[in-house]
């Protein structure tokens, strides 16, 4: 593959290399402080806005939607017309959504505010590593990437404490913060090298940018739609659209010259497993995570900031230990670890399903989030690591990007369908009897999605999987 720029062989000790380096970490933190914060917010949103809890799915599905159809076209688009300039529109984009957010009068245009959102992240998502790996020396090329990684922990640990903060002050707070940090990476972006992939495809696959939004969003509604109105027309309407949708999804791309997402990849059999596996295991962690801050803020009373905090002991835990799990993996094989972790983070979700309307932190939140740190760490570097290892190396973007796109479409589907499970409808999430009993049950069925995930990883990988795995680094990680 041809890779052509203004400047292939940055160095970690120039200026220019430091400066690239700082605008990715920004423009990927501002995405990621955006998800955490929007978590937390969730019931202040709920009670000025006077929405249903349908409506606050959708304040976190409506982007989530846009970004996991569209992150792939990103990609794409950076590689033929430019990373630097595809990664600022997208930056530029999210500012100005995030301002229509900060300034939604109703539920309805925070929703299609958040829409909006989505596709400037689905530009801004897949440039940062891009960047990195197409503008650094391949000496200083991993540093570079590992800097960038150990930063966003940090970023996601701080996140709920930051969010929860400016929450509790004003929600519309955490759309604004978005405006100062956008313009700073604009400013640094101007000294950022432009890189592109000469040998990129022109070829638009208009067929799967279609269908695959439509599909994810005809499938969501229905499951969000549900617990209100049953099985009505409309919603089993948009279920049979959004089913039949993504049927012509997969038809369409193996037919295609030039399909978004190859399913040839998918005749390798670790690459399936693993997918599967990132299917069910983000799905519980994005589930789990919803729960948990609509939880501790509407049945057990605690503040913003209280509840953002609660889960920064995870997030701590998988700065320090992930990338040592990671080299552990490397040396002895992906499945062992990732069965580890996926043992511990059923356990962990297990405790939490005990925790009473009125938990303490010490005794009923933090054993739980604690040992969710540490299966984490045991499990998402191996599964990154070996989702790139299971492509050929000419596709290894291509293979990340698909699980990435996969991970944000499991939070997706836990969010519309675990209310579903769990009997919880209307208004009834500002009950704090009835969202406590609700997160008990969602916290269950998120740990039986991550022992279903154990079972795929036990029979689908080989007992020395992948033993010398690419190094792991996507945005796809819950860290």
């Amino acid at each position: 593959m041809s890779e052509v720029g203004e400047s292939a062989g940055l160095r970690m000790n120039e200026k220019r290399g430091r400066l690239l380096l700082l605008t990715t970490i920004l423009g990927s933190g501002m995405a990621f402080l955006d998800g955490t914060i929007v978590n937390v917010a969730l019931p202040r949103i709920g009670k000025e806005l006077q929405a249903d809890l349908a409506g606050l799915q959708w304040v976190v599905n409506g982007y989530t939607l846009t970004l996991a159809s569209l992150i792939l076209v990103g990609g794409s688009l950076g590689d033929r017309l430019g990373r630097k300039r595809v990664y600022g529109w997208g930056v530029a984009g999210f500012a100005v959504m995030s301002v229509l957010c900060a300034l939604a009068p109703t539920i309805e245009i925070l929703v299609a505010s958040r829409l909006l959102q989505g596709v400037a992240a689905a530009l801004l998502t897949p440039g940062s590593l891009a960047m990195l790996q197409a503008s650094f020396h391949p000496d200083d090329r991993m540093r570079a990437i590992g800097a960038w990684t150990g930063m966003l922990g940090i970023a996601t640990a701080g996140g709920p404490v930051v969010g929860g903060w400016l929450v509790g002050i004003e929600w519309r707070l955490a759309f604004w913060l978005n405006v100062p940090l956008a313009a700073i990476v604009l400013l640094l972006l101007r000294s950022a090298p432009e890189s592109r992939d000469e040998e990129a495809s022109h070829h638009t696959d208009l067929a799967g940018v279609l269908l695959a939004p439509i599909g994810l969003a005809g499938i969501t509604w229905a499951l969000t739609a549900w617990p209100d109105t049953g099985a009505s027309v409309s919603t089993l309407l948009s279920l049979a659209v959004g089913v039949l949708a993504c049927v012509a999804f997969v038809v369409a791309e193996r037919r295609e010259r030039d399909p978004m997402v190859p399913l040839s990849l998918f005749a390798n059999r670790t690459f399936s497993v693993i997918n599967l596996v990132t299917l069910v295991v983000y799905g519980a962690l994005s589930g789990s995570m919803f729960f948990i801050a609509v939880f501790l803020q509407v049945s057990a009373g605690w503040s913003p900031l209280a509840a953002g905090a609660a889960t920064v002991p995870m997030s701590v835990i998988m700065l320090f230990l992930a990338s040592r799990f990671g080299g552990i993996a490397s040396t002895y094989g992906a499945r062992t670890p990732m069965l580890a972790g996926s043992v511990l983070i059923a356990a962990a979700l297990a405790l939490l399903a005990l925790a009473p309307d009125d938990p303490s932190f010490w005794r009923h939140i933090l054993p739980g989030v604690t040992l969710m740190g540490f299966g984490l760490s045991m499990l998402v570097a191996p599964l990154t690591g070996t989702v790139l290892a299971a492509a050929p190396p000419s596709r290894s973007g291509l293979a990340s990007g698909i699980n990435n796109a996969i991970s944000r479409t499991a939070g997706l589907l836990a969010i519309a369908v675990l209310p579903l499970l769990v009997g919880l409808s209307g208004r009834e999430y500002a009950q704090g009897h009835l969202v406590a009993d609700a997160y008990r049950q969602a916290m269950w069925w998120c740990a039986a999605l991550v022992l279903a995930g154990t079972v795929v990883t036990a029979f689908g990988l080989e007992r020395h999987c992948n033993r010398q795995m690419a190094e792991p680094a996507t945005e796809g990680s819950p860290a």
